[in-house]
């Protein structure tokens, strides 16, 4: 059964970081497009960050450019998402997504075939 499964999220003060994972089960991630989306409460879910299952390119939203770094280790078949200087605005559940779309990281959202149930990242001092 293809699984994926966030972790790393937490509570953190203002200008911390957090490393979020994402691990697959069940598949292998090489060649999938692996986004990082978010939601806050009363929001609509973004996306935060995509790698290129193609070509390994990256994509950042201007909310966490320049303070955040998506990478990928297939050896551990996982993703991860550095963020740091955070802030209160980035608090929000945040999930994994996995997608074999020829459109790389111009795929959009419900184009992705596999999703992670979330984890909770809460930035408060």
């Amino acid at each position: 059964q293809e699984q994926l499964v966030e972790s790393g999220g937490g509570l953190v003060q203002p200008g911390g970081s957090l490393r979020l994972s994402c691990a697959a089960s069940g598949f292998t991630l090489d060649y999938y497009n692996i986004g990082w989306f978010r939601q806050a409460p009363g929001k609509e879910r973004e996306v935060v960050s995509c790698i290129s299952g193609s070509d390994g390119s990256t994509v950042y939203a201007d909310s966490v450019d320049g303070r955040s770094t998506i990478s990928r280790d297939n050896a551990k078949n996982s993703v991860y998402l550095q963020v740091n200087s955070l802030k209160p605005e980035d608090t929000a559940v945040y999930y994994c997504a996995a997608s074999l779309d020829g459109l790389g990281c111009l795929t959009p959202s419900w184009e992705y075939k596999f999703w992670g149930q979330g984890t909770q990242v809460t930035v408060s001092s």
